[in-house]
């Protein structure tokens, strides 16, 4: 399955026995910035903050004083089920007097987060990939000419007296379909190496 995150931040409220529920996400790109965002926006006048995030393979909820497994496990199902990944959604209650039960707050939760998920603007996470080309100077109009093609961005240029040197940012999907056809058009004499994974 491919994996989104958000386009743009979301909110959605919801009210459930007199309880109101208010859910907002955000993208966020490392633990240390989501507990930012949590904090900026956690009301401390509220009954509870619920949360939940999902960066990557590092995740963590929160249920804030709610039963144990109510709130934020099913606020990080919704991240997950719904194929979110560098999200975070904090899910904040005003009691209303009437207690919802454990199934309820599964409910309550996991549907403000669900919706609110289901209504943001997504964008597709796409991995990405810094290379090193190399080839000789009479390729260097050929190789220009394949960049946009396969979504290479240039970083640098450089040249020596073996040829071209580039510096690239591509897709990691297309590393391997631009090193083949180099390696076409060059009769295997254009070299074309990963140097790192970049996050997303």
């Amino acid at each position: 399955m491919s994996l989104d995150t958000l386009a743009a931040p979301a909110r959605i409220t919801l009210d459930v026995k007199k309880s109101s529920f208010l859910a907002q996400v955000s993208q966020q790109k490392t633990p240390e910035s989501a507990l930012s965002w949590l904090r900026a926006i956690a009301d401390p006048a509220a009954t509870h903050n619920c949360w939940a995030y999902r960066i990557g393979s590092a995740y963590r909820f929160c249920d804030d004083g709610e039963p144990g497994g109510s709130a934020g496990r099913p606020i990080l199902a919704a991240i997950d089920g719904q194929g979110y990944d560098q999200v975070m959604v904090v899910v904040t209650r005003w009691y209303g007097g009437i207690n919802l039960g454990v199934g309820g707050l599964v409910r309550a939760y996991g549907g403000a987060a669900a919706e609110c998920l289901r209504t943001a603007h997504r964008s597709p996470l796409v991995a990405m990939v810094e290379a090193e080309l190399h080839c000789d100077f009479a390729l260097s109009g050929s190789v220009h000419g394949l960049l946009a093609h396969y979504s290479a961005e240039k970083q640098s240029e450089s040249f020596d007296e073996h040829g071209l040197s580039l510096r690239l940012r591509l897709p990691a999907a297309m590393f391997a379909i631009l090193a083949e056809r180099l390696r076409d058009i060059s009769r295997g004499s254009a070299t074309m190496k990963a140097l790192k994974a970049l996050p997303k």
